[in-house]
């Protein structure tokens, strides 16, 4: 259920288990709803957007500065197999001490503390538009989509990645203050703001490293049409985690923070860290880097990483992600369309698929629940 999200003043969808597939013309909804569920899981949502800019606005009230900023809310009823759960976010109507807008979670109706209480009902991964250019674009959302991989099987990375930002930004704070006033930082509070970073830190290397371990036997495997992929995690950290002990990889990490203080003061961030990290993919039949590869290759390597993950996490955890698949039968062929079909329908995967044209999703038949969207509203087509 819906309440003034985005587009939509309220939408009350009921599904069952199947695919769900959303097609209408752009700007319809189809990519609001999409977003809507990827906020039912731990992360800031597929677009990565602000809380408020959540919030629906009428045609009169788009532009304006002052606009309300109405209090959002977003639900739904999990059926895990065993007893079903009610699961709920939106915008308090609190803020925080600094005045920041704050992001509310309940659970069977009882507030939650935080957004890690999201993934121990329910993982989701994703795959947009926008992401076709993640092996050419910046390392940060290429570390995005492999954090997002690692939320399925560990929800808590989550609140440790929080945990890391917040230390790194509070560090780069104190430091920046100081150095305006031309004073030395306080030695004590930085110490205690870096063991956190490197505690912090050393716990998310180790659980890239894990994931990339476990899943790069399934992503070498391939799926059909769909190439197989090899995976590493780069990184000054990453490489001292491999290459010694936790403890000493730990300290070395500590000694460079300590040591990078009067070059981090002036640039206001951290210039060793987790944060610097890459996720580095290549096509195994070609031994090629993802980023050197077609934009067509790249999509398909992309989907091939997620179905390999969804299909890891069914054996592991008993229980399929769900797919948010945001305009993913466009710009592929149609053996690879099939392919991918074939690969949800197996899975017993609940895929949510949008694309403007409903002809591409015809093959999908009554495996699927097939929606028409029109000026945020739903339609159910036979």
């Amino acid at each position: 259920m819906l309440t003034d999200f985005r587009c939509y003043e309220t939408l009350q969808l009921e599904i069952d288990h199947r695919p769900v597939v959303l097609a209408g013309p752009n700007g319809a909804g189809k990519t609001n709803l999409l977003e809507a569920i990827s906020l039912l899981v731990p992360g800031r949502g597929l677009r990565r957007a602000k809380l408020t800019d959540l919030s629906r606005r009428s045609p009169g009230e788009v532009n304006k500065a002052d606009s309300p900023t109405r209090p959002w809310a977003v639900a739904a009823r999990i059926d895990n197999g065993t007893d079903p759960v009610d699961v709920g976010t939106g915008l308090s109507p609190e803020t925080s001490p600094g005045g920041a807008a704050r992001r509310a979670v309940r659970i069977d109706g009882e507030p939650a503390r935080g957004q890690v209480a999201l993934g121990e009902n329910l993982t989701a991964l994703w795959l947009t538009p926008d992401m076709q250019r993640l092996f050419v674009e910046g390392a940060s959302g290429r570390r995005r989509f492999l954090d997002r991989l690692v939320f399925s099987y560990d929800p808590a990375h989550a609140g440790r990645l929080q945990g890391y930002e917040r230390a790194m930004r509070d560090r780069a704070r104190v430091l920046g203050d100081a150095a305006k006033a031309g004073q030395q930082p306080d030695p004590a509070w930085l110490s205690a703001l870096e063991a956190t970073m490197v505690e912090r830190g050393m716990a998310i290397a180790a659980a890239r490293a894990d994931l990339v371990r476990r899943l790069n036997p399934a992503c070498a495997m391939g799926v059909g049409p769909f190439p197989a992929a090899g995976m590493t995690v780069s990184g000054v950290v990453d490489g001292w985690l491999a290459d010694r002990p936790a403890l000493e990889a730990e300290d070395q990490f500590a000694g460079a923070l300590a040591q990078s203080r009067a070059r981090d003061s002036h640039v206001r961030g951290a210039s060793v860290g987790v944060h610097h990290s890459d996720f580095e993919v290549i096509h195994l039949a070609k031994n090629v880097p993802a980023a050197q590869c077609s934009t067509g290759e790249q999509k398909a390597l992309l989907i091939s990483i997620v179905l390999a993950n969804a299909r890891l996490q069914t054996l592991d955890a008993g229980a399929v992600p769900l797919l948010l698949l945001d305009e993913i039968a466009a710009h592929l062929d149609e053996q690879r369309r099939a392919a991918l079909f074939d690969e949800i329908v197996a899975m017993g995967a609940q895929a949510w698929m949008t694309g403007t044209d409903p002809a591409l999703f015809a093959p999908l038949g009554d495996a699927a629940q097939h929606f028409a969207v029109a000026d945020a509203s739903l339609r159910p087509v036979p």
